[in-house]
C-alpha cells in the first residue's frame, strides 16, 4: 500500500471555518461558495486560509468584527 501525504489544518485555518460557519448561520446563507473561495497554503503550523471571511455584526452595535489572523511569510 502506499503512504498518503496529509496536510492538517492550522489552529487560523479552523478559526477560518468557524467564520465561515457563523457567517453562513449568521446570513442563512449557504457556506460552500465560501469555503470554495478559500486560498490555503502550506505552513510549518499547518494548512493556512489566506483570505479568512470577515464577520459583521448588527449595525446596531458600534463595532464590527473580523477574523484576525497571522499572515504567513
Amino acid at each position: 500500500m502506499t503512504d498518503i501525504e496529509h496536510k492538517n489544518l492550522s489552529k487560523q485555518a479552523i478559526g477560518a471555518l468557524m467564520m465561515a460557519l457563523q457567517k453562513s448561520l449568521m446570513e442563512q446563507s449557504d457556506i460552500v461558495p465560501v469555503l470554495e473561495q478559500f486560498k490555503v497554503v502550506d505552513s510549518p503550523e499547518g494548512l493556512v486560509v489566506l483570505n479568512p471571511p470577515l464577520v459583521k455584526v448588527n449595525e446596531d452595535l458600534t463595532s464590527d468584527w473580523d477574523v484576525v489572523c497571522d499572515q504567513p511569510e
